[in-house]
């Protein structure tokens, strides 16, 4: 018998910016009511964890010792990012399935779908080293 493969968590980034300025007010509803669906689609399905729309305006913090705060994201990125969406599901695939699906793709926007790692990599390297030397 196989071993029963546990659901991981994938975040899937949405990465859009004035989507909605080449349509209607008829085609934003009909998209609006597309996008609706594909959430409550997954909700139903238990495949959607979290999910959250984020507004144009924040801050960036950037720096070593010194640290500096400026305005940002910027609204005309094309890479910047409208909100996340993280969902229990058994692979890649299958959230790369899902993601295929959301609306906004016909309007031109882009998603960026990751795995989300139990802890930082970088922090789990450095311990597993760490274990090596002092064996």
């Amino acid at each position: 018998m196989e071993p029963t493969q546990q659901p991981t968590e994938h975040m899937v980034l949405f990465r859009s910016t004035g989507w909605s300025k080449d349509l209607s007010p008829d085609e934003m509803q009909a998209v609006m009511d597309r996008t609706y669906a594909w959430f409550d689609r997954l909700r139903a399905e238990g495949k959607m964890k979290a999910a959250q729309p984020l507004f144009d305006e924040g801050k960036i913090v950037t720096g070593r010792s010194n640290r500096v705060v400026t305005d940002g994201p910027f609204a005309e990125s094309k890479e910047a990012v409208g909100g996340y969406l993280i969902l229990t599901v058994d692979t890649m695939e299958e959230a790369l399935e899902i993601a295929k699906g959301w609306p906004l793709l016909d309007c031109g926007s882009t998603l960026e779908v990751r795995p989300v790692a139990p802890e930082c990599p970088d922090f789990h390297r450095l311990r597993h080293r760490r274990a090596h030397a002092l064996n």
